[in-house]
């Protein structure tokens, strides 16, 4: 996968939609969501059979967003090559959510993607995250983000 397929798979007015849902999303909750995605693994990770958890657990350090307030940074990676999305999630959330719900996210994305609704399954993914947010971590008051809503595509 190329850059110029993951242009094609989320064109602009894709990523807009995403980043718009990550805002909405972070009125909803103190959590913090980002939404990464990358075509392939890249030659020496390939050859060192890195796997799109591992990937994703390096984007996730990579973007930072482990640098919250309170620990409850959430990142959506989708491995576009292989329709494979990790979610990586800080030590505050991953304390409250049980890995069988992100689990479960993760494949109904897949599942969208495969039919080629790439968007669709982003903005649903997205959207069942901040669920999960929103239950162990709801509004207590008006915050900023401390997280870019802009989709990272690496």
């Amino acid at each position: 996968m190329t850059r110029w397929n993951v242009n094609a798979v989320f064109p602009p007015r894709t990523l807009h939609a995403i980043e718009k849902a990550i805002q909405a999303s972070h009125g909803a909750h103190i959590g913090q969501v980002r939404f990464a995605v990358e075509g392939a693994l890249q030659i020496d990770a390939l050859l060192s059979d890195t796997s799109a958890r591992e990937r994703a657990i390096e984007v996730f350090s990579q973007l930072r967003v482990w640098d919250t307030e309170h620990n409850n940074g959430v990142l959506i990676y989708l491995l576009l090559a292989d329709r494979d999305v990790e979610i990586v999630a800080d030590r505050g959330v991953h304390a409250h959510v049980h890995p069988a719900e992100w689990e479960t996210i993760c494949e109904r994305m897949e599942t969208n993607f495969r039919l080629g609704r790439y968007e669709a399954g982003v903005l649903k993914g997205v959207e069942q995250v901040s669920e999960l947010l929103k239950r162990h971590f709801p509004v207590q008051q008006e915050r900023r983000s401390e997280l870019p809503s802009k989709p990272a595509v690496l």
